[in-house]
């Protein structure tokens, strides 16, 4: 039977419901915990978080994948306690955003470390916690090409997904042909891969997206409701309706392109070293993406594939 790695222990699929794919409990880049700026209480991020959650729930949200790796404000307990209290199943990552968030006893690993930890995560647990990761995170460091560590981080990943079934999430699509590459060397399966933010400002006039699935991949939608500018590079903010054409198109382009893409909001709940929009949550989803999609024609048959059964097929670790 299919099932997926959630913080509080194996689910079956079926039960995981609408899925936001790539989203963020808190996300902050190492060390931005400790910046007076940032350093939030238990109970002030718990303030801040929960009332998403709930009402991420409360608009029928199944699951939330929080796509924060290793060294960018992970925790698991605290994942944990939020599952409990919101009855939201979270998916947790191992891996990394991009090789330049990694810190330095992981920037000196070596691809087979690296795998090592990533399979234990999924399959033992992080930490002491008994809470597994559901997905591998990895990315590329600023600067729009891969560096060494990078390479290293996404070879390491796909021996990771071969050899216990989980899928991959990419931070950027930038950069994928070095990416397939990798993984195409490994012998992964690139539907197992799911190439992220296809939509922001970076990649917005190019045809990165219809190159992707046509070399197999899954293609991520995922930072609706970035329409205003960010303080730090790259850029990824796109007006809602150029955004939203985008996909239209995309999903248009083929028969059995709605079959490989995923949609989300890329929203951190309570940031931590990393702004994010003034305003934006998971439940834009919900309030705005799911009404535009609707009243640009989309069926309910349509909106199920794309947030129920494609991050359903896509989480499901099957080893």
């Amino acid at each position: 039977m299919s099932r997926v790695n959630t913080v509080l222990g194996p689910i079956p699929t079926e039960e995981l419901g609408l899925v936001a794919v790539h989203e963020h409990i808190g996300y902050g880049m190492p060390g931005s915990e400790l910046d007076t700026r940032w350093w939030k209480t238990p109970e002030q991020r718990y303030g801040e978080t929960v009332p998403k959650l709930r009402e991420f729930h409360e608009h029928g949200g199944g699951t939330f994948v929080d796509a924060t790796g290793i060294c960018n404000g992970r925790d698991i307990d605290y994942y944990r306690s939020l599952s409990e209290k919101t009855g939201v199943h979270i998916v947790a990552s191992t891996g990394f955003v991009g090789g330049d968030t990694a810190l330095p006893f992981f920037e000196r690993a070596s691809v087979e470390y690296l795998a090592e930890h990533f399979v234990h995560e999924i399959t033992v647990g992080i930490g002491g916690s008994g809470g597994k990761a559901g997905i591998i995170k990895v990315g590329v460091s600023r600067g729009g090409r891969m560096t060494d560590l990078d390479k290293r981080i996404y070879r390491a990943a796909a021996r990771a997904a071969r050899a216990t079934g989980a899928g991959i999430l990419t931070h950027l699509a930038i950069d994928a042909e070095n990416a397939i590459a990798i993984f195409n060397e490994e012998g992964l399966p690139l539907d197992r891969v799911l190439f992220g933010h296809v939509d922001d400002g970076v990649n917005a006039d190019r045809t990165r997206d219809t190159w992707i699935a046509g070399q197999g991949g899954r293609i991520g939608f995922d930072t609706f409701g970035y329409e205003t500018e960010l303080p730090d590079p790259p850029f990824w903010a796109r007006p809602r309706r150029e955004r939203l054409e985008h996909f239209l198109r995309f999903i248009g382009g083929g028969e059995g392109r709605i079959r490989q893409v995923l949609a989300s909001a890329d929203a951190n709940c309570s940031p931590l070293g990393w702004p994010g929009v003034k305003g934006h949550t998971v439940n834009y989803i919900f309030t705005d993406l799911i009404p535009d999609l609707r009243a640009a024609g989309l069926d309910e048959a349509a909106i199920k594939t794309i947030f129920v059964d494609n991050p359903a097929d896509f989480l499901s670790i099957e080893n």
